[in-house]
């Protein structure tokens, strides 16, 4: 198992790249069940979703559209700073249309909560929830998770989109900070 060491702390393999594929397939796989005979748009919550978002959707078979939204909660820290900003607000008009919200990974919920109410502004038919990663002890917010990865304990993860610092997020698998 290969280990990643960043400024004196060790992460090790948690999720592998064959595991999270395979997760991967199986969601899209539902997901087109679901909005069989509609388009919806899919919203990737960027910089983190891009990769889970890119293989999600080519694992979708249906017609869709797509678009990104950019908030900011964390900066360069492993700690949210508790305020959000808006880096990117989507294009789409989202009227009555059915909305997929792509996450990387869902912990205490607050920035998922901040885009879930500016998208429900938009007045759009539907809003579901796909996260690669959920961490169920650390959410502080009541969120409904409609696809998920993976529930995972509450641990700092990078790789596969994920970031320390910006750095990390083309690893193929997730790794985890060792305590």
């Amino acid at each position: 198992m290969e280990k990643i060491v960043y400024n004196d702390e060790v992460f090790s393999e948690f999720i592998s790249e064959a595991r999270i594929q395979s997760r991967i397939l199986e969601m899209g796989e539902q997901i087109t069940k679901d909005y069989q005979g509609k388009c919806p748009i899919f919203v990737g919550v960027l910089n983190g979703a891009c990769i889970f978002f890119g293989d999600l959707l080519k694992s979708y078979s249906g017609e869709c559209e797509v678009d990104f939204a950019k908030v900011s909660s964390y900066g360069s820290s492993k700690y949210s700073s508790g305020s959000i900003k808006v880096l990117k607000d989507i294009d789409s008009i989202v009227n009555e249309r059915d909305l997929i919200v792509v996450e990387d990974i869902v912990d205490t919920g607050l920035s998922l909560k901040f885009i879930l109410n500016l998208l429900g502004q938009k007045n759009p038919s539907s809003i579901k929830v796909a996260t690669l990663l959920f961490k169920p002890a650390a959410l502080k917010y009541d969120i409904k998770i409609d696809y998920t990865g993976f529930e995972i304990e509450n641990k700092f993860v990078i790789g596969y989109g994920m970031d320390l610092a910006q750095k990390y997020r083309n690893l193929r698998a997730i790794y985890a900070l060792d305590k």
